[in-house]
């Protein structure tokens, strides 16, 4: 309160007193706000967490523009082995796009291609067979690269997208930099750099933006067909698919260990929730499997069909100086599916007010359990009353200044 305002009220007060203005001055006088005061909302019944391992490094998301609600194990950028073929297809797509079901842009195959080619079947590392002058569409090699995890289709994809492969890297490192995943650093278009590393978290956001991208799921799921499966391609990266698990890659090197990012898909009676995720640096099949197997039975429990923040849940504590009181409760909001892992976080903003009746809004509510916040109104359980005359005339120092202030206009 500046000191001119100060002056100004003390002035005033003394006016009104000496006019023996003092009972229509408390008694007009508008009356001090309510306080709203949030409460913390009580632990839900049936939270079921998901179930990571300490393994490695993982993560699951709801969508690429949350963070994860789910995240355990090493914490740093780790090696990623083949998910960075994910990250090829998808800076390729943005820099040479195709219809979801179409062939796309053809790409040739040169003899430096089918040198590379050798030299990589040579050093043991996983390759699809190609001769110079093949005919190659980009959607076969996507599925040479995606689904048979060919090295060569990587390089030569990149190369042919951005005319070689530092120059995919470095258009590659700005794309990453501009979907937020700013953990993520690529060497290479194959993954077998090591350093070609990412976290697990921001690798479970890549499997929701591979999975957004209607090119990617459409090579994950059609049958191959071409050239691509008269050389031998298959799908490499399918993985528990009766749990309804979509893997989007599934790949080893000995600095990355087994790595699988993924979709997973929960039916909720005829509805069905679908989150995100990654596994990295896990040490074998045996661990892998345990822990997907732990994941997914965890989803079961978790993943339910209901409101963020009940109906009635008190959400705040309303109070006034003359003793009146309420409990703020939240109001309805859509239903929706959703894994209940956790207390949902929440920020209440209250409406300014002194009296209101039961049932009336006086702030929102937003909540939000790591996926997409929600907001929804906040009601008033009881009604607040405004005092009764004696304590009127009996708060003069409440009250005076606020009558001032409505006189002047001030606020």
């Amino acid at each position: 309160m500046g000191v001119g305002r100060v002056i100004g009220i003390v002035a005033g007060t003394a006016v009104i007193l000496g006019a023996g203005l003092y009972g229509p001055a408390t008694l007009l006088a508008p009356l001090p706000e309510a306080t709203v005061t949030p409460t913390k909302l009580a632990p839900a019944a049936s939270a079921s967490p998901p179930a990571l391992p300490e393994t490695g490094a993982s993560a699951i998301t709801e969508s690429a523009k949350h963070e994860p609600f789910a995240v355990a194990g090493d914490d740093e950028a780790l090696p990623m082995a083949g998910i960075a073929k994910v990250v090829t297809a998808l800076v390729v797509l943005d820099e040479k796009p195709m219809e979801p079901e179409g062939d796309g842009a053809t790409v040739p195959i040169t003899s430096a291609d089918f040198l590379m080619f050798n030299d990589y079947r040579d050093s043991g590392a996983r390759v699809v067979t190609v001769y110079t002058a093949d005919t190659w569409s980009e959607r076969a090699v996507l599925q040479a690269m995606l689904l048979g995890s060919s090295n060569n289709h990587s390089d030569t994809l990149a190369a042919w997208a951005f005319g070689s492969v530092d120059d995919y890297a470095t258009a590659a490192n700005a794309w990453l930099k501009g979907h937020g995943l700013g953990d993520t650093h690529v060497a290479d278009a194959t993954g077998l750099s090591e350093d070609s590393v990412s976290t697990a978290s921001d690798l479970s956001r890549l499997a929701a933006l591979a999975m957004a991208n209607p090119v990617i799921p459409s090579v994950l799921e059609q049958p191959v067909r071409g050239i691509a499966a008269d050389r031998g391609v298959v799908n490499t990266t399918a993985y528990m698919t009766d749990r309804g698990v979509t893997g989007i890659s599934l790949s080893f090197t000995s600095k990355a260990g087994l790595c699988l990012l993924f979709a997973a898909t929960i039916p909720v009676g005829e509805d069905s929730y679908t989150f995100y995720g990654s596994m990295v640096r896990m040490p074998d099949w045996d661990s892998l499997d345990a822990a997907m197997t732990a994941l997914l039975d965890s989803a079961d429990g978790g993943v339910a069909a209901g409101p963020l923040v009940a109906p009635g849940t008190t959400v705040g504590h309303v109070s006034t100086a003359w003793g009146e009181s309420s409990d703020a409760v939240a109001g309805s909001s859509e239903e929706r599916v959703r894994w209940v892992s956790a207390t949902p976080s929440t920020t209440l903003t209250a409406e300014s007010f002194s009296t209101a009746t039961q049932g009336d809004v006086v702030g929102t509510l937003t909540a939000s359990d790591g996926g997409q916040a929600v907001k929804l109104p906040v009601k008033l359980d009881s009604s607040i009353l405004a005092p009764d005359v004696f304590w009127r005339l009996a708060h003069p120092v409440e009250l005076i200044p606020r009558f001032v202030d409505m006189l002047t206009g001030a606020s």
